[in-house]
Formats: C-alpha cells, sequence, structure tokens
C-alpha cells in the first residue's frame, strides 16, 4: 500500500480578506513531492482556506492513489482537532467542508498531525503564491506539478464587462416574468409581452467595456436574494413596499430554509443585509441563523410602491387603470395609479443604495435579501442594459443571483436567477 504526507495551509489577509491556499502531496517513504496544489479563493475567512487546502491536499493524494493510506499534517489547530473528533465543529460554514474532506478517501486511510508553522512551509509558501498571484490578475500553477487535480487551479477575480467574468462564488435558487415587482413580477406575463419596459437609471454611469486594464483587487460581491413565497406570489399579485407587507408562506419558510442550507454549505457569505419589509426580514433570519449571523436592515432594498395598484392582479390593474398602465409600460418615468414609485426613480433609489453598500462591504461577500424591482434593476445596470430589459427577466422567489462589484467601476454578473437549492 502506497503511503502520502499532505501539508497544507490556508491564509487569509484580513481573516475575511483576500484568501488562498497550499497543499502539497510526497511520498511517506522518499519525502518526493509528487504534487501541488494552490488557489486564489478571493474573500475567504482563515479557516475557509485552511479546510480548502486540506480539500485540496487529500483529493491530489486521491488522484494518484485512491488506496493509498494518508498522513495530514497542518499547522491548523482547529481543522485537525475537529477532523479527528476531539473538538466539535459549531460553525455552520465548517460542517460542510469537514464532512466533504472526511469522504475522500474510505474511514480508517487518513491519519492527522498537528505541526508547528516552521514546519509547514512549503503549503504556507504555496498560500501566498495563490494570493499574490490573485491580487496580481493571474493564474498560480505549480513550477513542477506531477497530477492533475480534480479542484480548480487559482482563478482570480475577473471584471466583468472588461474582461471574462468566473462563475459565481458564492460562489450560489415562482415565477416572475413581468415587470420588476413582486407582484408583476408575480402577475405580469401579460406585461413582459407587451415588451415595453420601464426603468430608468440614466442617473447610474455605465462601466467602460473592454479588455485593458482593471482593478483586480477583490470585488464587493453581492449575493442576492429574493425572498420566499407569500400567499400573493402563487396569485400572481402586486406586492410592493405600499401594501399589505404580506410574511412569508408555509411554502416561503421551506425556500428559506433551502437556501440557508445552500448557502451554509458554500460558506462564503460574511453579511447580511435585508430590505425592512416582512417578508426579506423572515427570509434573511431564516438564512441568518444559519449561518450565524446577524441581519442589517437597508431601506433602500425596498420594493417598488405600487400605488393604488397593489394586492391587484395585472388582469385587474388593466381592466380599472388601462390608461395609466400603459403608460406605465412605455416609460420608466410614469407612476402607478395613485402616487406610487416610477421605476426611475426605483433606479436612482437602487443606484445610490448600491453604491453605499459597495463602499461599506468592500472585499467582501454580502448577501441581500430583497425583491423582484431591486435585483432586476441591479443587473440591468451592471449589465448596461436599457430600461426594457426589466421585462425580459425571469426573477423566481428565493432564486440567487450575484453581481461583483470593482474598485476601477466595474461589474461582474456572476450568477442569475439560480433555483437549483430549492429542487
Amino acid at each position: 500500500m502506497r503511503e502520502f504526507i499532505v501539508e497544507a495551509d490556508g491564509g487569509s489577509r484580513g481573516n475575511p480578506g483576500p484568501a488562498g491556499y497550499g497543499a502539497v502531496v510526497s511520498d511517506a517513504a522518499t519525502g518526493e513531492t509528487l504534487a501541488e496544489a494552490a488557489e486564489y479563493l478571493g474573500v475567504a475567512t482563515n479557516n475557509v482556506a485552511e479546510y480548502r487546502g486540506l480539500l485540496a491536499g487529500l483529493r491530489a493524494a486521491r488522484e494518484l492513489d485512491p488506496q493509498a493510506a494518508v498522513h495530514v499534517r497542518m499547522d491548523s489547530k482547529l481543522v485537525i482537532e475537529q477532523m479527528t473528533g476531539r473538538w466539535k465543529i459549531k460553525h455552520p460554514a465548517m460542517k460542510p467542508l469537514a464532512a466533504e474532506a472526511a469522504r475522500v478517501f474510505a474511514p480508517g486511510r487518513v491519519t492527522y498531525e498537528w505541526i508547528p508553522r516552521e514546519r509547514n512551509k512549503h503549503a504556507d509558501r504555496l498560500a501566498n503564491e495563490a494570493m499574490d498571484a490573485g491580487k496580481r490578475g493571474e493564474v498560480w500553477s505549480p513550477a513542477a506539478s506531477r497530477a492533475a487535480l480534480d479542484t480548480p487551479a487559482a482563478r482570480p477575480a475577473t471584471p466583468g464587462p472588461s474582461g471574462p467574468s468566473g462563475a459565481a462564488g458564492a460562489g450560489a435558487d415562482a415565477g416572475v416574468r413581468a415587470a420588476g415587482t413582486d407582484v408583476v413580477s408575480e402577475g405580469a406575463d401579460a406585461a413582459a409581452g407587451a415588451g415595453a419596459d420601464v426603468r430608468a437609471a440614466q442617473a447610474v454611469a455605465t462601466p467602460r467595456a473592454g479588455w485593458a486594464p482593471a482593478d483586480m483587487g477583490p470585488p464587493a460581491t453581492f449575493v442576492l436574494l429574493r425572498h420566499g413565497e407569500t400567499p400573493l406570489t402563487p396569485q400572481k399579485r402586486f406586492s410592493g413596499s405600499g401594501g399589505s407587507d404580506p410574511s412569508l408562506s408555509e411554502t416561503g419558510r421551506e425556500q428559506a430554509e433551502r437556501t440557508a442550507a445552500a448557502l451554509a454549505r458554500r460558506g462564503t457569505v460574511q453579511a447580511v443585509v435585508a430590505s425592512p419589509l416582512a417578508r426579506t426580514r423572515e427570509t434573511a433570519g431564516i438564512v441568518a441563523a444559519r449561518l450565524g449571523l446577524d441581519v442589517s436592515v437597508e431601506d433602500g432594498l425596498r420594493e417598488t410602491d405600487f400605488g393604488a395598484w397593489e394586492g391587484l392582479t395585472f388582469g385587474e390593474v388593466r381592466e380599472r387603470h388601462p390608461e395609466d398602465l400603459n403608460a406605465w409600460l412605455s416609460s420608466p418615468d410614469a407612476e402607478p395609479t395613485g402616487g406610487g414609485e416610477s421605476f426611475a426613480a426605483t433606479a436612482t433609489r437602487i443606484a445610490a443604495t448600491r453604491d453605499k453598500l459597495i463602499a461599506a462591504h468592500a472585499g467582501r461577500t454580502v448577501l441581500l435579501v430583497t425583491h423582484v424591482t431591486p435585483i432586476k434593476t441591479l443587473m440591468r445596470l451592471a449589465l448596461g442594459a436599457p430600461p426594457e430589459a426589466l421585462f425580459r427577466m425571469e426573477l423566481s422567489a428565493a432564486s440567487l443571483s450575484a453581481v461583483a462589484y470593482y474598485a476601477d467601476g466595474n461589474a461582474s454578473v456572476r450568477l442569475f436567477n439560480d433555483t437549483s437549492h430549492l429542487r
């Protein structure tokens, strides 16, 4: 039976901050280096980076020989004690990582040993090289890699319109097809067919396009979660910020629980911010409790106010206020009947809120629990799309989307309307 030594390390410059890991596999008998692995993770904590290093090392060893015996050496007391079962794993972000590491090899094939940092220099060097490469916008590659790993090499964050964009780190899920509101979203398929749309954020500068030099520093990444279903959602009724402020239905709470589990497995969210409305605060509370985080409320993330249309279906609005509806579908400056909020006004509000949150969370991954119109608006602005793009997006209840914002003004759409965690 072959025997391997796996040495792994991870680090975060800020904790949380720009993070990376390194791992090396060597032959236990000869000391020969057989494989190296390293990856820039974007923004993460030390503990997440250390667990990711462990996973990469174990997977590299498995590629070499799935029947081998493996001895892991790390200078992380936390990881070693948790993997041996001597310490209980309390943090929800650590549990799925530890469970995944335990599954790489059959039970009994892996042993663990804590070592001082000075004896873990090889893995530490690889982790720092990966972080340095990520900061420069480069991909780390080993000088003499001897094994193909099943984990990706370092993937630097890339600016959206000015360069190829990476997969969502959030890295990562009933229907809305209409204008960007819980209602219309929930009830205006007809509006989508109408073709006209709304939205104005002419007030927001469009990021410059192109491939040349961009800021490759860690972006502020917004994971955008639409709240779970309310009793109005399946009825496809307008439900903005000026209506009855419904809470989640039983289905909506189940959707929030499933979303919380998925985000806990990913372990990348560092803060949770919610709209002040009941359905978003309830959704955010369920997710935050699973992640061990608090919820802060941001008024700018509230849904559009649909005035006299609140609680009505799209068909009812067309029947009662046909002229106002046609105007609303034709111009982002038109307001719903009864002094509601225009999409142009919503766009201006969302753009200002976006800038405020980017400044407050530079380099971090933040979950924003909000509504149809705010999420579609953020997407439209990130893409530099015209107002009518709002009616061309489907956004489901409890879906996840993601946008990364860079210091040079570029934005990169990483994910849109992902509902895989609900299936």
